[in-house]
């Protein structure tokens, strides 16, 4: 387990980069163009990043970019 100490100004920071990436993934999710293995790997990320909000955010942040409907057996 690894540590990080960080000040107020620093997580809103790192909580909007991450909010922001995982924006990117979402959209990217429901593009036909792209291939079923990369989506594979972009649903790991998004799960990743998703474990790192729920750290750095609010429960009301966190709770719109919980896993969609259609999107739950993929994510």
């Amino acid at each position: 387990m690894l540590g990080l100490l960080i000040n107020e100004m620093e997580k809103k920071e790192l909580a909007y980069m991450v909010k922001r990436e995982l924006e990117e993934l979402l959209l990217d999710l429901e593009d036909s163009r792209i291939d079923e293995m990369v989506k594979s790997a972009m649903r790991d990320r998004y799960q990743v990043l998703f474990k790192l909000l729920l750290r750095v955010a609010t429960q009301v942040e966190c709770m719109e970019y919980m896993p969609r409907k259609k999107l739950d057996g993929q994510l």
